[in-house]
């Protein structure tokens, strides 16, 4: 590292891919719950499901855990099991395969588009039989994937969709937000998401019966919400009509959710912004390969920025440009290997490297730069000009 790199990274605190905002109304809720004497599932988890049916205009929007457990419900719910199939991607973060694979049933890969990183869904209708149950696309980065064809083959062969929507809290297809229409779709509160609950996730439905279900099997298949049961007003007395799990989010985190949710679209915003420039410094970089719009109209909620690392152009791997961003004290992320490149899912499913070389490409390539809404410009100018000094731009 020359001297002047190395004054550059000393004199700025690390910048991480991503960081949290929690505002101080935020905090005064959390400690408002805590003093109220109820921080389990309660008035509060009720207000933030209302919330987030008026925000997303879905008919039922149910808080879970955290969208591993949301998407594992779903299926469930589903009564998908051993010997069905569900189609996804391999280009996702492995919970979409894993709760799949603990439902007994088959995750069927579909390749991805090259340059948005989604399922492509050209490929899916070769790869649907006589078991295929669901397709569960995943809107990879918060770009929705091309739902109008993917819904016209569910309705040809009669299947369900899950749309894996963990990264999409705010994104839009054709005007009408992800949740408003469709089947189901599974959104992520992680701390590392567009909005957050500490932990947690939400299932949005259009199903009356499946959304029955749901509420049902997140609390151990009792009948009736704990607080309306131990409220002044409630009785003590349940029936268990299922063998349900225990996913149900507490008050605890709904009062982080609702702050959060009203700070959300002006942050999906000020990513927006800063994606925007991020393209604008990178135009005509060849180091680097950006990610790319599709033609339809759609709302991106830009949960991550993750162009690929050209190696035959810079002459690095993308860990190496990794470890000198982190020289500069600037960290990144990687989102994600291909799925099928993990030991379990070549064992399991026979699945082998070479299958899907769109996606493997993208994994092998692929690093997110900071972004996130308290990001300022001072904090992307370091990113743009670390950049510069590792392809020797400068």
């Amino acid at each position: 590292m020359s001297q002047e790199v190395k004054s550059l990274s000393q004199n700025h605190e690390y910048l991480p891919f991503v960081r949290t905002s929690i505002s101080e109304q935020t905090i005064a809720d959390v400690v408002e719950c805590l003093r109220s004497g109820w921080i389990a599932t309660g008035p509060k988890v009720q207000l933030l499901e209302q919330s987030l049916q008026d925000y997303l205009k879905a008919p039922h929007a149910q808080l879970v855990t955290s969208a591993t457990a949301g998407l594992h419900l779903a299926l469930l719910a589903l009564d998908v099991g051993p010997g069905d199939e569900v189609i996804t991607t391999p280009m996702t973060f492995v919970a979409t395969l894993n709760v799949i694979a603990l439902c007994g049933a088959k995750p069927v890969l579909i390749d991805v588009e090259p340059g948005t990183y989604n399922i492509d869904v050209k490929q899916i209708e070769a790869k649907i039989t006589s078991q295929t149950k669901v397709i569960m696309p995943v809107h990879f980065a918060g770009l929705p994937v091309d739902l109008d064809p993917l819904y016209a083959l569910a309705k040809k062969y009669n299947l369900r969709v899950i749309e894996d929507a963990a990264h999409a809290i705010g994104s839009e297809y054709k005007g009408k937000k992800i949740g408003s229409f469709g089947d189901i779709q599974v959104f992520s509160f992680h701390p590392a998401k567009n909005m957050t609950t500490g932990e947690g996730g939400c299932i949005t439905s259009h199903d009356n019966t499946f959304a029955d279900k749901i509420g049902r099997m997140r609390f151990h298949g009792i009948d009736r919400d704990a607080w309306n049961r131990y409220s002044k007003g409630g009785s003590q007395h349940f029936d268990v009509v299922l063998p349900g799990y225990k996913c149900n989010m507490s008050d605890l985190q709904a009062s982080i959710g609702l702050d959060q949710l009203a700070q959300l679209d002006a942050g999906n915003q000020k990513r927006q912004t800063l994606v925007n420039r991020y393209y604008e410094q990178f135009q005509g970089w060849e180091e680097i390969i950006l990610p790319q719009k599709p033609a339809y109209e759609h709302f991106n909620s830009w949960h991550i920025f993750a162009p690929l690392i050209n190696t035959a152009k810079c002459g690095l791997s993308r860990d190496e440009f990794m470890a000198k961003m982190k020289e500069h004290n600037i960290g990144t992320g990687l989102h994600y290997p291909a799925v099928h490149s993990f030991s379990y899912y070549q064992e399991a499913y026979g699945y082998k490297i070479g299958d899907f070389p769109a996606a493997e490409h993208i994994g092998n390539h692929v690093t997110s730069l900071p972004l996130f809404p308290s990001m300022t410009q001072q904090d992307q100018n370091r990113v743009i000009t670390a950049m510069q000094y590792i392809f020797n731009k400068r």
